[in-house]
């Protein structure tokens, strides 16, 4: 009996002679890893930009509602995301390896304490983007956000530190975060707490500045006069 062997389907075409789909499979862990990066970082970094614009009520979210849980529920995705890429693509920065991980570990280990320290301060719901107190002391004598500004040096540093391109572009943006939050939250932070918080800004910078310095010279002298 004669059998009929069919010719093998070229990799490129489909058995009817279209052109193949390129599979899932086929995408290496480290694109997936950066795509999914710029997803989440872009998302939240959308929400935040139309609340400071007064187009929608994503952050600060006031209470435990969908916003709360999508905002945070992105942020430590994308935290876990960011060490997995830069573990992928370390090094790929060409940045002098000593100096790139000297400067990027006193960015980030310094900056994450003063975030650290200033969210203590704050206080955990305060953080979380819930209602509580005005808090204008300890770390928040000398800026209005400190705990951004702590995260700023720390998002740098962490670039420097992985010396990855890719975690460079997502670390970037990622910095949008820091830079919007504080104008999507001063409008709400105006209602709630009205004149108390109208005189706190006229007195503290936004992120920090000469008002800062004068702040923490005043505390010195305090300090010494003691």
């Amino acid at each position: 009996m004669i059998r009929y062997v069919s010719p093998p389907v070229d990799d490129d075409r489909t058995a009817d002679g279209g052109e193949s789909v390129t599979v899932l499979g086929s995408v290496s862990p480290t694109t997936a890893a950066f795509v999914a990066g710029l997803v989440l970082v872009l998302a939240n970094l959308t929400g935040i930009v139309a609340s400071a614009l007064g187009i929608a009520e994503y952050w600060p979210p006031g209470e435990r509602g969908w916003q709360f849980y999508a905002h945070w529920g992105i942020s430590q995705l994308l935290n876990a995301i960011l060490f997995a890429l830069a573990y992928l693509d370390w090094n790929s920065l060409g940045l002098p390896r000593v100096t790139a991980f000297v400067a990027g570990a006193t960015l980030f280990g310094g900056g994450f304490a003063v975030a650290l320290a200033a969210g203590y301060d704050l206080g955990v719901e305060e953080t979380k983007g819930l209602s509580g107190e005005l808090r204008t002391g300890g770390w928040y004598r000398y800026s209005r956000n400190p705990q951004y500004v702590g995260y700023i040096a720390a998002t740098v540093g962490f670039a420097v530190l992985a010396n990855s391109t890719l975690v460079a572009v997502v670390c970037a943006l990622f910095l949008g975060w820091w830079l919007a939050l504080p104008f999507a939250e001063e409008p709400w932070l105006r209602e709630r707490y009205g004149e108390e918080y109208e005189r706190y800004a006229e007195r503290v910078p936004r992120f920090v500045g000469l008002r800062t310095v004068r702040a923490i010279a005043e505390t010195d002298g305090v300090s010494t006069s003691r």
